[in-house]
C-alpha cells in the first residue's frame, strides 16, 4: 500500500552501492539502462549534499590473494571474472563519485554492512533511515537492504536509481524486497529528493505478509505501481 511518509532531518543517511565503471564498459557485467541510473543517482546525490544529508559510497572488489572463495569464477588468467583489484573499472563512476569528506568504502561481500564498522559509525551519527540506491539489485542491494533492516535501520529504496542485467532481474528483485522491507518504504528518484528536502511523500509500504503475488504477466505492472 501507498501511505504518506516524512523524514526528519537529521535521520538520514545516503547509501550508494557498487557503481562502478564496469556495469557500463564490461561486457560481462553491464547493467541495463545504467546511463539512467547514474542520472538519478546524481539528482540522489544533489538533494543529499543540498540538505546537509551524509553519503556513503562502496565499491565491491575482489582480491582473491587475501579472500577464500572456493568457488569463485575466474577468467582464462586466473584472475577474478569481475571487480578484480587490478582492474581499473572498478573505479567508481567519476559523476557519482565521492565528494571531499564523504565516506568511500571497498567491500568483499554483497552486503556493505555485513562486516566492518560502517553500521555502526552510521547509527553512532543518529541516523534513523538509509536511502538506499546502486547495483545489481538481486544482489548487492538486495544484501545490504536486509542486513540494513536487521540492524535496525528504516530502508528508503529507490527503485529508479538502482538496476540489474535486466529489467526482469531488476523489477522481481525490488519486488521481492517490497514485499518485506519491515519499517521502510519504495519510492522513485523524485520522491526520495523531496523526503530529502523535508517533503511528505506518499510511498508504498509493505503491510501484512507478502502482499503482492506476482508472475511473469503482471510483474512488470506491480512494480510501476511502486
Amino acid at each position: 500500500m501507498k501511505a504518506p511518509i516524512t523524514i526528519r532531518r537529521g535521520t538520514v543517511a545516503a547509501a550508494f552501492i557498487d557503481l562502478q565503471e564496469e556495469h557500463r564498459k564490461d561486457r560481462r557485467y553491464l547493467v541495463e539502462g545504467y546511463g539512467d541510473i547514474l542520472a538519478n543517482v546524481q539528482r540522489l546525490q544533489a538533494a543529499a549534499r543540498a540538505n546537509g544529508v551524509p553519503l556513503h559510497h562502496w565499491a565491491y572488489i575482489v582480491d582473491l590473494d587475501m579472500q577464500d572463495r572456493p568457488f569463485h569464477p575466474l577468467d582464462e588468467s586466473g584472475k577474478s571474472a569481475f571487480s578484480d583489484k587490478d582492474d581499473p573499472l572498478t573505479a567508481i563512476c567519476r559523476e557519482v563519485a565521492p565528494r571531499d569528506g564523504e565516506a568511500m568504502r571497498v567491500k568483499a561481500e554483497a552486503s556493505a554492512l555485513r562486516a566492518g564498522p560502517a553500521a555502526d559509525e552510521i547509527r553512532a551519527q543518529g541516523i534513523e533511515w538509509l536511502v538506499v540506491a546502486g547495483v545489481w539489485t538481486e544482489a548487492c542491494v538486495d544484501a545490504t537492504v536486509k542486513d540494513a533492516v536487521a540492524r535496525g535501520f528504516r530502508v528508503l529504496l529507490v527503485k529508479d536509481a538502482c538496476g540489474s542485467g535486466s529489467a526482469a532481474m531488476h523489477q522481481t528483485a525490488i519486488l521481492n524486497l517490497a514485499n518485506r522491507l519491515y519499517g521502510g518504504a519504495v519510492t522513485d528518484t523524485a520522491g526520495a529528493c523531496r523526503l530529502l528536502a523535508g517533503e511528505t511523500v506518499e510511498a508504498w509500504q509493505v503491510e501484512g505478509s507478502v502482499p503482492m503475488r506476482f508472475t511473469f504477466d503482471n510483474a512488470a505492472r506491480l512494480y510501476a505501481g511502486l
